[in-house]
């Protein structure tokens, strides 16, 4: 019987999700490179793939514990937009179901645009429920950012159809009549706060991308609303465009 070749046992390597496979165990005793080479390779990713399932239990754990005591409607809510010098300040509620298995699902930060893309998809259509609400520049200034961002949030909770139980919450406490688990960098410890935060930020960088088209000169698509060099150049030749916080320093030296 002829050897497969070395691309030909990678491409059935692809699909093995333990070294204990038996055709892990038939390619030991293979003594070509190429071979062994593959199998240290299905080795650490394999590892990684553990070490992420791991991380992800990891965070599941408050659910875990909140379904355990009996809670049934668990929601995950944060905030994307609190520091750009434009555009609105986003907020998401996101209620997961017990089998939610999207390990890939962590900080919206640090993952990159593709990822956030296909991640953000797959939350909208697993997820029980997903409630989004918005406070434009307008609010911003009216009320503060942190006062701004604490009622889109509410809001985004009393948007829910099943009324949640129990609420876990990125760093903001919030005035509202239900049990929460406030945590500080909760999008990178509770699974459903790291979903919260993938759509927020997929739905504010859409925004954002339309006002670039909206208001031209701001490079709006590319910073988000943020103070980089090229938005600075594009407020000091154009002044605040109507998406601009009037609050917000140095909008306010541009300000007529």
């Amino acid at each position: 019987m002829n050897k497969l070749s070395i691309k030909e046992i990678k491409d059935r390597l692809k699909d093995v999700s333990t070294l204990d496979d038996p055709f892990v165990q038939s390619l030991r005793q293979d003594e070509r490179k190429g071979v062994q080479t593959a199998l240290a390779q299905l080795k650490r990713r394999l590892e990684r793939q553990a070490a992420s399932y791991a991380a992800f239990k990891e965070r599941f754990k408050y659910e875990n514990q909140l379904w355990q005591d009996g809670q049934q409607y668990i929601a995950g809510i944060d905030e994307v937009g609190r520091g750009p010098l434009a555009g609105p300040v986003v907020t998401c509620a996101v209620i997961l179901k017990p089998d939610f298995d999207l390990v890939g699902v962590t900080d919206s930060k640090q993952l990159t645009r593709h990822e956030r893309e296909q991640l953000y998809l797959q939350i909208v259509n697993e997820a029980l429920e997903v409630s989004i609400a918005v406070n434009p520049c307008t609010v911003i200034d009216k009320l503060n950012i942190y006062a701004a961002t604490q009622q889109a949030m509410i809001r985004s909770v009393n948007s829910l159809a099943h009324r949640p139980s129990h609420l876990i919450v990125d760093a903001v406490p919030l005035a509202i009549d239900i049990p929460q688990t406030t945590l500080i960098k909760g999008d990178q410890k509770s699974i459903s706060v790291a979903a919260a935060s993938i759509v927020a930020k997929e739905y504010r960088d859409h925004l954002m991308r339309d006002y670039d088209r909206l208001y031209p000169g701001y490079s709006f698509a590319e910073n988000m609303g943020y103070g980089t060099k090229q938005h600075l150049q594009g407020l000091a030749k154009l002044g605040p465009c109507p998406i601009h916080r009037h609050s917000f320093s140095p909008v306010q030296q541009y300000l007529h």
